[in-house]
């Protein structure tokens, strides 16, 4: 990972991982054969995927699920995953491989909380659960592969607020439950604070 950190992947050679390392280019090989599995095998090592949001507020876990895409990809340059799903795909257990490393744990996160939104009642029963996590996921991946940055946190606001105000049965409510909440932790706080619970 230091060495994708400093080059990206095109930059990257086993003969620099082995001398970092210590070791040899055969001792790398006989783990990982070739250098899409080595790199594969260091991002998973890095990724860690928290759990689905739950908050109990909707409007708050949609911004949190998304964010759940965006902080796993910014532990990676941007160009990395781009240049390394390139030598992927044409191998269908490279492709499978990077897909089960890369994309399936953030989905399959935000896909359940996707789920409790749609049980709570606060998104329309017809809505595509899986034609929304392509939309939410589209941006995030389009931008790291393609436009060689990440999306922002300004902009993954707004594309929570786009696709909530189509999927959402009372959007304006989801707003104010989000505010209310807000209003009750600022209040807890600050009685914790007057109470002395909480120090200065």
């Amino acid at each position: 990972m230091a060495v994708l950190d400093a080059g990206g992947y095109a930059a990257l050679s086993v003969e620099e991982v082995a001398r970092r390392a210590g070791t040899t280019r055969p001792a790398i090989y006989r783990r990982w054969a070739g250098r899409p599995r080595l790199v594969l095998a260091a991002i998973a090592a890095r990724l860690d995927v928290p759990e689905s949001p739950d908050t109990g507020c909707t409007l708050c876990d949609f911004g949190e699920g998304l964010l759940i895409f965006l902080a796993e990809f910014r532990t990676i340059r941007p160009d990395v995953l781009g240049a390394l799903y390139a030598d992927c795909a044409a191998d269908p257990d490279l492709r499978a491989q990077y897909m089960r490393i890369v994309f399936d744990p953030p989905r399959a996160a935000v896909g359940t909380m996707l789920d409790r939104a749609i049980s709570r009642g606060h998104l329309r029963a017809d809505t595509d659960r899986d034609q929304i996590l392509d939309l939410l996921g589209s941006l995030v991946y389009q931008r790291a592969l393609f436009g060689n940055t990440h999306l922002s946190d300004h902009e993954a606001e707004r594309l929570t607020e786009t696709l909530l105000r189509g999927a959402a049965v009372d959007y304006d409510a989801l707003v104010a439950h989000s505010q209310g909440l807000d209003v009750e932790h600022t209040a807890a706080a600050d009685d914790r604070h007057v109470d002395g619970t909480v120090g200065p």
